[in-house]
């Protein structure tokens, strides 16, 4: 009886020998943006001078660090509006699921320390124009119940399809990492990964980096048609082996790796060009005037020099002793022959520069300051005369709408992270969790969150069709110094016109309504509030003259309407005292 050949996986060696083809043609199409990452971390690291020496020799290298503080600059204003997600629902069914999902996506973030995974992206965002956080699902963590995974990647070990202006419509993606060879082989014993290993272009270190211990890991990202749908697959490959893949493992051959279909990365570029999907950033737009202020201080500081150490014109049949004039120490200088030592030695005269390339220096330094928005104001100074703090304050202000513009954008990119998290609570949050939270007043709370609110449904609760979507909106967490003085006094200014004052609360409802600033909506649910306490108030202290009045009116009924006129007249208490009333 012939024997059954058993039958090969969808994913073996071959496929990954085609991808691993892929992956060098990607990697060949980003090598000029390779090369300008390697560069950048050069200049951010004052290393310049490695690019821009033209010969050997003794001659000052200056690195100013005007190009670093614009950046460190720009990364403040970004940290002083750290983003909070605020999740809205479509529909009025989905209003409870959005409530916990505005109050557990921050913890979640917390969990994964996004601050610094968010302060980390904005450097290299800065520094290369391009940042990128991969948002995964990692089933060994919270102790194997799996849970999100946020992390902060670099563009040198990310690789897509060239041309492409979104990653989403690239064929393949592709991750790379280096791991260790010994834990790799103590987690696949049966895979044997003695193949060729991918190399991956590395940053100049000052210290020697040994990677002779480690394997290029490929985490192979790709999209395949799926019936009416589209489905993302993943596989990770090593030394030419398939490590895994889903389209191995029966329980997502046929749904694929992540529901949601994306390829988890966000790509946030600074200033974007056109067919990729990433950018430049500042030192690529600075490193000019960068170059020619420190050039030019090259040359200040070499006739700065060389004007300090005196050189000198000797004769050759002179008979001067060189080496007794040459040392200050001594206290006599011998001469033989007739005449006197001027006419033997003279200083050679080493002409200063002039003003003018003082001017030239400042001119390319406020070029840069300008070119990258990182004026003096920006900083709390004022070069032009201006003293005044809110003067100043206000200088700030207008000119930091560079700083906005990236801000706005990082947002944009914060949100598709956010969609890409509430995908992943969809999918795999089976099991229910709880969140320690932050209510509205700041009180401390707790939140159990499953994903059975985002699973498809219908109105009579059993699965169907319709799956609940939701809006994210982000707005800063906190707000910066600035902005917080503006509202303090925003508030006063409102106190002082009578907003506050229950008997004009429809004129201070109508001026509310045409205002635009932060918290409007608070303020006018607390004015109407007052509005609604007052005229119960008024309503309770009428109804008592007239029960007064008719002599109808207990002792204890009298009791509790005036405590309940005379306060801020809460449910209960005007509950109780119609109850006594009654």
């Amino acid at each position: 009886m012939e024997q059954r050949q058993p039958k090969a996986p969808p994913i073996g060696r071959e496929q990954a020998a085609q991808a691993l083809h892929t992956l060098k043609l990607y990697k060949a199409g980003k090598a000029n943006l390779e090369r300008r990452i390697v560069e950048n971390e050069s200049w951010w690291r004052l290393r310049h001078w490695e690019q821009m020496r033209t010969g050997a020799g003794d001659e000052p290298e200056p690195a100013s660090a005007w190009l670093q503080n614009c950046i460190a600059n720009k990364h403040a204003d970004a940290m002083d509006k750290y983003p909070a997600p605020f999740v809205m629902p479509r529909e009025p069914d989905d209003a409870a699921a959005a409530h916990t999902l505005s109050s557990i996506l921050p913890v979640v973030l917390e969990q994964n320390d996004y601050e610094q995974v968010y302060s980390d992206m904005w450097w290299y965002k800065l520094k290369n124009g391009t940042g990128v956080t991969g948002v995964f699902w990692n089933p060994e963590k919270n102790g194997g119940r799996g849970e999100v995974d946020v992390r902060q990647l670099d563009l040198l070990n990310l690789f897509w399809e060239p041309g492409v202006k979104d990653i989403q419509a690239s064929a393949n993606f592709f991750s790379v990492e280096l791991a260790d060879k010994d834990y790799l082989l103590s987690r696949y014993p049966q895979i044997p990964l003695t193949g060729s290993a991918m190399d991956v272009t590395q940053y100049v270190y000052d210290d020697a980096m040994d990677t002779s211990g480690k394997i290029a890991v490929i985490d192979w990202y790709y999209k395949r048609r799926q019936g009416a749908r589209t489905v993302l697959h993943y596989a990770k490959l090593a030394c030419g082996e398939v490590l895994y893949a889903t389209q191995n493992d029966p329980l997502y051959a046929n749904r694929g790796f992540y529901d949601h279909g994306a390829y988890p990365f966000v790509f946030d570029a600074l200033f974007p060009e056109e067919g990729a999907p990433v950018g430049y950033g500042y030192v690529d737009i600075c490193k000019n005037p960068q170059t020619q202020i420190d050039r030019l201080n090259q040359a200040l500081l070499k006739n700065a020099v060389m004007a300090a150490r005196p050189r000198w014109f000797v004769r050759g049949d002179g008979s001067i002793n060189e080496e007794e004039y040459a040392d200050w120490s001594r206290d006599f200088v011998h001469y033989h022959g007739s005449g006197t030592p001027r006419e033997n030695i003279s200083q050679v005269e080493v002409r200063t520069l002039p003003d003018v390339y003082i001017a030239i220096l400042n001119g390319k330094i406020n070029e840069l300051k300008e070119t990258s928005g990182n004026r003096d104001f920006n900083q709390g100074s004022s070069a032009s005369g201006v003293t005044a703090a809110s003067a100043i304050a206000a200088l700030q202000e207008a000119g930091s709408k560079l700083s906005r513009d990236m801000i706005k954008g990082a947002y944009r990119a914060y949100a598709r992270m956010c969609y890409i998290v509430i995908e992943l609570i969809r999918q795999f949050y089976d099991t229910p969790r709880c969140f320690r939270i932050t209510g509205t007043g700041g009180e401390a709370g707790f939140a159990r969150c499953t994903n059975a609110a985002l699973r498809p449904h219908g109105a009579n609760g059993a699965l169907a069709g319709r799956l609940p979507v939701f809006d994210v909106h982000v707005r800063p967490a906190t707000a910066g110094a600035y902005s917080r003085v503006s509202q303090n006094e925003l508030a006063i200014q409102l106190y002082q016109a009578g907003f506050f004052d229950p008997a004009r609360a429809q004129a201070a409802l109508t001026a509310l309504g045409m205002m635009d600033f932060e918290g409007k909506e608070q303020t006018i649910r607390e004015v109407q509030k007052q509005a609604a306490e007052t005229a119960d108030k008024l309503r309770l202290a009428g109804r008592m003259a007239e029960q007064k009045a008719g002599g109808g009116l207990t002792k204890g009924a009298d009791a509790d309407l005036r405590r309940a006129a005379d306060s801020a007249v809460t449910a209960q208490a005007r509950e109780k005292a119609e109850v006594r009333l009654s």
